[in-house]
């Protein structure tokens, strides 16, 4: 039998388990003001990973024009800040 690290085991279960895009939205949530800004994520009402998709979703029409826009710019920070890539694509709601 192998031996892992406690973190190794963890990140060996989410990958295999149904929960690891909830936990990763969560982290993802953790880092979105600093990432995109206090504007941003105060007009930001929901952010959700579903198969490495990143779902925003805003009701203010200029944001969610902007964040179109800018796509390839919030995937790479968002990765960036998490530190290994996560997202691949991204839709806004």
């Amino acid at each position: 039998m192998a031996q892992y690290s406690m973190g190794e085991a963890i990140k060996q279960f989410l990958a295999q388990s149904r929960l690891k895009g909830s936990i990763q939205a969560l982290q993802i949530e953790d880092v979105w003001e600093s990432v995109m800004g206090k504007t941003i994520a105060r007009y930001t009402d929901n952010i959700k990973v579903i198969n490495k998709t990143l779902f925003i979703t805003t009701n203010v029409a200029p944001l969610k024009q902007e964040l179109i826009y800018q796509k390839e710019k919030i995937k790479s920070r968002v990765n960036e800040a998490l530190g290994e890539k996560v997202i691949e694509d991204i839709v806004i709601q």
